[in-house]
């Protein structure tokens, strides 16, 4: 039990919330918005929100610039993040030593959903927004989604609505609240404070805002595109419950995630045993990052509108001309990471005794604040590893790459954050396996139960952010 701010009297958990959360995710038809109507809402935002994107050349930047001596590109408040580069060394991978750019923004973000019980259902608090990255304009995103110099106003804008019930809020109306990380291969140390956040009161939904059940959200992950990659980090955040019961569910596959899911279920490893290989991980791997001027990047040349890998590999950085009716400026221009190739995300599962288990790969990046998080499976760029200079091919990324359809569980391509990357989409997969498939005896992958992985989400710099969208995915397989 834990003691209230104010009456210091204890305050007992609210035991109702898995039910609450388990309702919420298998109502679907049933919430104050009807699932047609959440179509023509995602399409009314879509025709009103103007989002016109440009290339366009480096020297057309407004207010950003390189650095006369070090090359590094920067706002000229200081404020936003800064492209500068970095110098890796590390024993993971065919790679033991490189240079690139990387994003360096050190401030923490707000991702919050507000979450409400509206005719006895748990409903979120969702947003219609556009990004310069999207790659198709409007997606469905957190409740609140900004970084601190947004919030912050230093660009002079419009307030960010809702922002209020995320500073403010009570700890007792906290259902999640963490630092996350974001892609350690492209951003330096980046994290976001990830929160749900329950209200009582009256919240009017904006123009841009709809309530939608979790059961709603689950099937919109299935749409190409749609629910971007802030709200899927957010969702996967959710206390346990929204897998439901086992004894309730409509298939096998729905009781064996239920299963997982409760923390009475045996899984093929104890929770210490568990955290024991995660710092055995830590340990072992010897990483090595510096932050260093971008004009020391070695293998990479800037040109007049982008910076490039000398292969034409990765990704590059190229600069845009935001002109929106939608933000809180209404024209702008920013660098942007391009990268090259569509990835491939893919998590391999597979039922022991009935319970679901995942596959997940202890992978070093070299943006990340610890050495390793928990990564799927398979994270990869396939057009990355045509060349004999890009080493070998990760593990099992063949076998997902071949995989038969009657094996595919989810399978949907997703958008990662759009207001950094430049249409940036992977292919998202969750791939079934027979329960007599091995790790290989690979010491950087282990099977986990979803009990053991929601845990791991309660704490900072554990799971990754593409591991985590594909958890918010699984749980709402059926």
């Amino acid at each position: 039990m834990e003691r209230h701010a104010t009456t210091g009297l204890l305050r007992r958990p609210d035991v109702t919330l898995p039910r609450r959360l388990a309702l919420s995710a298998s109502t679907i038809d049933g919430g104050i918005t009807p699932r047609a109507e959440v179509t023509d809402w995602i399409t009314r935002r879509s025709l009103e929100q103007r989002h016109e994107v440009a290339r366009i050349p480096f020297v057309a930047l407004r207010n950003w610039s390189f650095h006369p001596a070090s090359g590094d590109l920067r706002h000229d408040s200081g404020h936003f993040f800064r492209v500068e580069g970095l110098e890796v060394h590390s024993d993971y991978g065919p790679v033991p030593h490189w240079s690139q750019p990387i994003i360096n923004q050190p401030e923490i973000g707000i991702l919050g959903i507000l979450v409400k019980e509206i005719g006895g259902v748990l409903h979120c608090l969702m947003q219609a927004k556009s990004e310069p990255g999207n790659i198709n304009g409007v997606q469905i995103s957190p409740t609140v989604q900004a970084t601190k110099s947004n919030y912050t106003r230093v660009h002079k804008g419009k307030p960010v609505p809702y922002l209020e019930y995320f500073r403010d809020a009570p700890s007792e109306d906290m259902l999640a609240d963490v630092l996350q990380s974001e892609q350690g291969s492209w951003f330096y140390r980046k994290r976001n404070r990830n929160m749900i956040v329950e209200v009582t009161g009256d919240v009017e939904p904006r123009e841009d805002f709809c309530w939608l059940t979790i059961g709603q959200l689950q099937q919109l992950l299935r749409v190409d595109n749609l629910v971007n990659m802030d709200a899927r980090t957010v969702l996967s955040c959710m206390p346990a419950g929204v897998e439901g019961n086992p004894l309730d569910a409509e298939t096998d596959l729905g009781a064996a995630i239920a299963r997982s899911a409760e923390t009475s279920t045996a899984s093929l490893h104890t929770s210490t045993a568990v955290m024991s290989w995660i710092t055995s991980r830590q340990a072992q791997h010897e990483v090595s990052t510096a932050t260093i001027p971008l004009n020391e990047v070695k293998q990479w040349q800037r040109g007049e509108d982008e910076i490039s890998h000398d292969l034409g590999l990765f990704f590059s950085i190229i600069a845009v001309e935001i002109s929106t009716n939608s933000r809180e400026v209404q024209t702008w221009t920013q660098p942007l990471v391009r990268p090259y190739g569509t990835g491939v995300v893919a998590l391999l599962v597979k039922r022991v005794d009935g319970v679901l288990h995942a596959l997940v790969n202890a992978r070093v990046e070299p943006g990340y604040l610890d050495v390793v998080e928990l990564a799927p499976t398979v994270q990869a760029t396939p057009e990355n590893y045509t060349s004999a200079l890009s080493g070998d091919r990760p593990p099992f990324l063949d076998l997902v790459l071949a995989s038969r359809p009657e094996q595919v569980l989810f399978d949907t391509v997703m958008s990662e954050e759009g207001g950094r990357f430049h249409h940036a989409c992977s292919r998202y997969q969750i791939i079934e396996v027979g329960a007599d498939f091995s790790d290989e005896g690979l010491a950087d992958f282990r099977w986990l139960s979803l009990h053991q992985l929601t845990d791991l989400l309660r704490h900072s710099h554990y799971v990754n952010v593409q591991a985590r969208s594909l958890i918010a995915c699984l749980r709402g397989l059926r």
